[in-house]
C-alpha cells in the first residue's frame, strides 16, 4: 500500500513539477509577443491544420474549455495571427486559420518547441522514450476513465 502512495506522491509532483516548467518557458517565449503562455498551445496546433479547425475542435485537442478557446481566439484575431473563416454566415462554426503573421510565429514557436522538447529529453533514449508515452498515454486513458465513472469497483 505505501509503494502505491509513493508511486501517487510522486506522480503527481512530477507532473506538475513538468507541468509548471513547460508553462514558465511557454510564458517566456510568448512573452515577446505580449500574449500568454498557453496561446502558443493554440498556435503550434492550428500549425498542424492548414485547413483551420473550428472552436470546438481545438478545444477538444488542447483539453481547454471552450469559453477559453473563445478568448484566446480573439485575442489571437486582435493580434493579427488568426482569423475565421465563417461557414454559412454560422460564426460558431467558423474555421480557425493562420493568418500570414500568425504562421510565421507558429513556424518559429514549433522551432523553439523542437529545440527544448530535445534539451528535456537530454539522456532519453528512443525506448525509453517510446515505453514512457506509452505508458503515459495508458494513465490517461485510465484516468479519463475513472473520472467520467467517477468511481472504482
Amino acid at each position: 500500500r505505501k509503494e502505491r502512495v509513493d508511486r501517487f506522491e510522486a506522480f503527481t509532483y512530477m507532473r506538475s513539477e513538468v507541468s509548471q516548467y513547460w508553462n514558465k518557458i511557454a510564458a517566456l517565449e510568448m512573452k515577446k509577443y505580449g500574449l500568454k503562455g498557453l496561446y502558443a498551445l493554440y498556435l503550434v496546433t492550428l500549425s498542424r491544420h492548414s485547413d483551420g479547425i473550428t472552436a470546438a475542435e481545438l478545444s477538444e485537442i488542447s483539453n481547454k474549455d471552450k469559453a477559453e478557446i473563445s478568448r484566446a481566439v480573439s485575442v489571437l484575431e486582435k493580434n493579427n495571427l488568426v482569423k475565421r473563416c465563417n461557414i454559412s454566415n454560422n460564426s460558431y462554426r467558423a474555421r480557425i486559420l493562420l493568418t500570414e503573421e500568425g504562421d510565421r510565429v507558429a513556424n518559429y514557436l514549433c522551432g523553439r518547441v523542437k529545440i527544448i522538447v530535445e534539451a528535456a529529453s537530454d539522456g532519453v533514449t528512443d525506448k525509453e522514450r517510446e515505453i514512457f508515452y506509452k505508458a503515459l498515454g495508458i494513465i490517461s486513458e485510465n484516468l479519463k476513465n475513472i473520472s467520467r465513472d467517477g468511481e472504482l469497483e
